[in-house]
């Protein structure tokens, strides 16, 4: 299902204050469609998991971690499982010492229930207290740690032909020599545009894939058995092992 809900689009353009707290529930699989904002965006979701998308890639938030969107930058969003979206716009003028990329960040608790705070300020009568609440909210996403649930997509054509070969199969474990081959490339060729294309090594990309259409499924109770044989691992303490180094828990408690 496509969501475009203008209403909102209009009360985050007409909002007074420089941060702006919305709140808004989706069903599983909704997908906000393409957009940008004249202001950034840090967005969070209390309960289920969400895929953020750009042209230039994708990043997964789950319920402990958010994705900061840089103003005017275009994406759009698909829900895993049901999801309590609690998000913050930022002005420009306030926004200015933030990232200037998207990024997943860590939400930590203050930030958590600074968000929730945001959400019941009256724009129009905000008081010193409500100012002073937003401003510390700004200034908690910029101690924000970068955690690593990024999916760059690359430019070189023969590199996105692989990607796009394990998006749509992400279980499949032909080495990087099968897949150079197949995509018309000598393997050290295909490393190296890798590293140039995406920042990473092919094995660190086929990682992350993994590991965000992981974290997808887990949000919508999958169980971790089917997620790991379905991803291509050989067993669940494999998948549980590359879970756990990748995010500190392990699948099975991870959205507990």
């Amino acid at each position: 299902m496509q969501c475009r809900d203008s209403d909102i689009l209009e009360r985050i353009d007409g909002a007074l204050l420089p941060v702006f707290g919305c709140a808004v529930d989706y069903s599983d699989r909704t997908v906000v469609a393409r957009h940008s904002h004249r202001r950034a965006q840090l967005i969070h979701a209390v309960s289920g998991a969400m895929t953020v998308c750009t042209d230039h890639g994708s990043w997964v938030v789950p319920p402990t971690r958010g994705v900061w969107v840089p103003a005017g930058v275009e994406h759009w969003i698909t829900m895993a499982g049901a999801v309590r979206m609690r998000t913050l716009f930022i002005a420009p003028e306030r926004a200015t010492a933030l990232p200037d990329q998207c990024a997943v960040v860590a939400v930590s608790p203050l930030l958590r229930e600074l968000i929730l705070a945001a959400l019941t300020v009256d724009q129009h009568a905000a008081t010193s207290r409500d100012v002073q609440v937003l401003d510390l909210a700004v200034e908690e996403i910029r101690s924000l740690e970068v955690q690593p649930l990024h999916l760059p997509m690359p430019a070189e054509p023969r590199i996105t032909r692989i990607c796009h070969a394990l998006l749509a199969d992400p279980a499949d474990k032909r080495p990087l020599a099968a897949w150079a081959a197949w995509a018309g490339l000598s393997e050290r060729t295909a490393a190296r545009a890798f590293i140039a294309s995406c920042g990473m090594s092919f094995g660190r990309w086929r990682q992350q894939l993994r590991l965000i259409d992981a974290l997808t499924r887990l949000a919508r109770g999958e169980p971790v058995l089917n997620v790991a044989l379905d991803l291509g691992y050989d067993s669940p303490s494999a998948f549980s092992a590359m879970f756990r180094k990748a995010l500190g828990r392990p699948p099975s408690a991870y959205f507990s």
